[in-house]
């Protein structure tokens, strides 16, 4: 079967972990395929479905902190990194 995934890769697909895909599936929020064996698996449409036809944009926040004044020009290069 082309573009299936499994429950990690779906998982990864749509930016969530494994176990928040299967507690959607308890939940009754998502039905995975099954195969003969009984395995479970998603497909594109799944991933379109969850993604809203838009990939979820994750941020990333980072806390820069000086304890006084001496350390100002650590602070100067911490938001220049944080800014490239």
């Amino acid at each position: 079967m082309a573009n299936t995934y499994s429950i990690g890769e779906f998982a990864k697909r749509i930016g969530r972990s494994p176990s928040t895909v299967r507690r959607w599936e308890q939940e009754g929020k998502i039905t995975p395929k099954r195969l003969p064996s009984g395995h479970r698996y998603f497909d594109e449409s799944d991933v379109r479905a969850m993604l809203g036809g838009a990939p979820l944009r994750r941020v990333t926040v980072v806390y820069c902190r000086v304890s006084g004044s001496g350390q100002k020009d650590d602070l100067a290069s911490q938001v220049k990194a944080m800014e490239t």
